[in-house]
């Protein structure tokens, strides 16, 4: 499986910019943190010294895992798209068919989800259930309460 995923300029902006940061400013934090607590002495009984270093753990964990989101992301033209069906970047409208509420949302890359602000992951259960369709389909979409019916009102770019 591909572990490409379909950004926005201002979505990788984003995570290139918060690398730069965790880079930059927290690993020589963490680093001037562990050598302030290596200077108090004993390092076994030492739990500044011992948290200082789990937290560079997490650190450069999280480090190591964006920069792979980075390397393989790509910029979607979104001039290109087709907007007669659902795909990344998409803004649909959809409509629950239980209690007619409409939700106004745009498909966009995990790390750039904000439920709030309408950016609804495609790896999300309604996102990959939207996949795909078209305007005017009813889908029926597992989520984890059971199974929910949508209209598909509009889709656009």
């Amino acid at each position: 499986m591909s572990d490409i995923s379909y950004y926005s300029a201002e979505g990788l902006k984003k995570l290139k910019d918060e690398l730069l940061y965790l880079e930059q400013t927290e690993r020589p934090r963490v680093t001037q943190e562990i050598a302030d607590a290596r200077d108090k002495g004993d390092l076994s009984e030492n739990a500044e010294y011992h948290a200082a270093k789990e937290e560079q753990s997490h650190l450069e964990f999280k480090i190591a895992k964006l920069k792979n989101v980075i390397s393989n992301a790509r910029i979607l033209d979104e001039s290109q798209l087709d907007t007669s069906k659902v795909l990344i970047h998409s803004n649909v409208v959809i409509k629950n068919v239980t209690n007619g509420m409409e939700f106004s949302y745009r498909l966009v890359a995990d790390s750039e989800t904000d439920v709030r602000n309408g950016k609804l992951s495609v790896n999300s259960p309604i996102g990959k259930g939207l996949l795909g369709k078209k305007a005017g389909e009813v889908v029926e979409i597992q989520v984890p309460n059971g199974v929910m019916t949508f209209e598909i009102i509009s889709v656009s770019r």
